[in-house]
């Protein structure tokens, strides 16, 4: 996976969604700093629960001091890795003893308020992404340094992944699980049915879109309800048009917004925009998913989580994916990709610190990441002990087009400071774009410079 330790993190901003209400009828931290009223409630994992058949932990045992309950802020609202994190936790408290009370927050929800949640009362360890965001954290002093538990798990990751999760001070603060990469999806018998071809280039997408346009589909599926789904398709088309070092030194600050190479990024998605979804701020992302397995749209540019969507077994068998089309430019060869990376860290404040090592420790073995993606079956394990043997074909696709990429980046919000990527920055500039591509682009740029000029010194 080249160039993976490069990738900064955070991809959508954290915590967006309802809180949750904690075990023994304490109110969740997410209900404090979200001011949340749709509150799901937390899942308890029992040490009295049956691990998975499957699952065979093989961790140390904790310490004296690593026990009673583990609380877990977790953005894994979707059904799929809701009972995927849930088997993993179970698996955790039958080896160990240590209950865990997970408090499920909606995935946007979670990203959107995760400052003020790890500032007030935050869980022990909590769902995150890997990178810029977890770094940022980390330097806030809002994540606890667990270069002990590396020290432990070290061996089940490469380098990359290591890097991936280390902070600017050198110590690792994060656990990855896995990544996926943003591709474009279909529907192989529909497809066939169709007699459609993979476009390889640009033009040959336009021409497929004009043949799915005729046949009454919208061409690519499309929503940016949420503010971050747009941010992928501005990130393929900078890599594709500016290369992968131009886009991170965008991201970091270092290029201007107001380069005329962004410029020629919005001018040509202006000029692709009329084969995506014509209303795309009125969908989520689970919507629009659904119009490509409901046959509605013939694509859909998204990360293969989108296969979570199709429940239906034979569906999900359906859906293939490949990589976004070449532009015809210099970057070309780099075949840079967006593959973010998920994970876990744990919060400065936490109140059982060595619970939630004890968790950290579990959540890097190889196990851990079998038992998760025997459930959700729509990334790769970061793990490179993890049994791969029983990846399914959409699996296997994604280890190969990652692996096929020169340059991953992990996504804007992930790449970039939370504070730019959020909802009154990024999220928000782009909804606008949307609204009118043939807005004056100039002005529009000078307009998201201006705003990361504004933001206070990092």
């Amino acid at each position: 996976m080249a160039d993976l330790g490069q990738r900064s993190v955070s991809r959508r901003t954290l915590l967006k969604g309802s809180a949750a209400v904690a075990a023994l009828g304490g109110v969740s931290a997410f209900i404090a700093a979200c001011g949340g009223s749709n509150a799901t409630p937390s899942t308890a994992v029992s040490a009295s629960v049956a691990a998975p058949a499957s699952a065979a932990p093989s961790v140390a045992a904790p310490s004296a001091s690593a026990a009673g309950t583990v609380t877990f802020g977790s953005n894994a609202s979707d059904a799929v890795p809701k009972k995927a994190m849930a088997d993993v936790m179970t698996a955790f408290t039958a080896k160990t003893g240590i209950n865990v009370t997970i408090n499920t927050v909606e995935h946007n929800k979670f990203q959107d308020t995760i400052n003020a949640y790890l500032q007030a009362t935050p869980d022990d360890a909590f769902t995150w992404f890997a990178g810029y965001r977890m770094r940022f954290f980390a330097a806030q002093g809002l994540a606890t340094d667990i270069s002990d538990v590396w020290a432990k798990i070290g061996a089940n990751f490469s380098d990359a992944f290591k890097t991936a999760s280390t902070g600017d001070d050198g110590k690792q603060y994060f656990v990855p699980l896995y990544n996926y990469p943003w591709v474009v999806i279909y529907r192989k018998s529909f497809w066939a049915e169709k007699g459609y071809q993979i476009p390889k280039t640009i033009d040959d997408f336009t021409k497929l879109g004009d043949q799915m346009k005729k046949d009454g589909l919208i061409p690519l599926a499309f929503a940016d309800k949420d503010g971050w789904p747009a941010m992928g398709t501005f990130d393929i088309l900078n890599m594709r048009m500016n290369g992968y070092d131009f886009h991170i030194g965008l991201m970091a600050g270092k290029q201007k917004w107001t380069d005329p190479k962004v410029k020629a990024v919005f001018q040509k998605w202006a000029q692709l925009l009329p084969y995506f979804d014509p209303a795309p701020l009125g969908k989520t992302w689970q919507e629009a998913a659904q119009d490509l397995i409901n046959k509605k749209a013939g694509m859909y540019f998204l990360g293969t989580f989108a296969g979570q969507q199709a429940t239906d077994p034979a569906t999900h068998d359906d859906l293939d994916f490949f990589a976004f089309p070449t532009l015809g430019t210099q970057y070309d060869s780099e075949m840079g990709i967006d593959a973010p990376i998920d994970g876990f860290m744990v919060s400065a404040k936490a109140k059982n610190l060595d619970g939630a090592k004890a968790l950290m420790e579990f959540l890097g073995s190889a196990d851990a990441a079998n038992i998760y993606l025997a459930s959700d079956s729509n990334d790769v394990a970061a793990n490179k002990q993890a049994d791969t043997s029983k990846y399914n074909a959409f699996q296997k696709s994604s280890a190969a087009i990652i692996a096929a990429s020169g340059k991953i980046a992990q996504f804007l919000d992930r790449d970039t400071r939370p504070d730019f990527a959020g909802p009154n920055g990024m999220q928000s500039f782009l909804q606008t774009f949307l609204k009118a591509p043939n807005q004056d682009l100039d002005k529009f740029l000078t307009g998201i410079q201006g705003f990361y000029d504004s933001l206070p010194p990092q």
